[in-house]
């Protein structure tokens, strides 16, 4: 079977996709405006929230899982650590290998930032939409997550 190249798509897809990105950036422009950025870079972030989901995990991992040299992610780490943000420990399965975590200071920032964010969303919601609006809203995320989930 061969993919065509000659179908446009359609003029209302193309619209909302590019609606849809324009407003899904001033959303997360306005969180941040509001509910204030923080101290990490974005591959500090990246790395924080992978340690959260696939903890614990070497060095050498999260560079390959973020796409990045061992040695830049042995900054990117050696800069948590010394935010106390990671928490390291020998591997009982390799001696060799240095497993990292989250420290609790990593856990409470996550948990911090996304109880402020959320709480900006909700006021903003309950200010700016009528009961009405926020089901249309309802309706419109259930949309959203059958276009995330491939």
């Amino acid at each position: 079977m061969t993919k065509r190249t000659d179908i446009q798509p359609s003029t209302r897809a193309f619209r909302a996709a590019s609606e849809l990105r324009a407003v899904i950036s001033k959303i997360r422009r306005r969180v941040l405006e509001k509910v204030g950025t923080s101290d990490l870079t974005p591959s500090q972030t990246a790395v924080v929230l992978r340690l959260e989901m696939e903890h614990p995990a070497t060095t050498s991992r999260l560079a390959r899982a973020e796409g990045i040299t061992p040695q830049s992610m042995a900054r990117i780490v050696e800069t948590l650590a010394a935010m106390g943000f990671i928490a390291s420990s020998a591997d009982p399965a390799d001696g060799r290998q240095t497993l990292l975590s989250l420290s609790d200071v990593a856990r409470r920032w996550l948990s911090e930032g996304r109880a402020a964010r959320q709480d900006w969303l909700t006021g903003t919601i309950e200010a700016r939409l009528t009961p009405g609006e926020q089901e249309h809203l309802l309706v419109a995320i259930a949309l959203l997550n059958r276009i995330a989930d491939d």
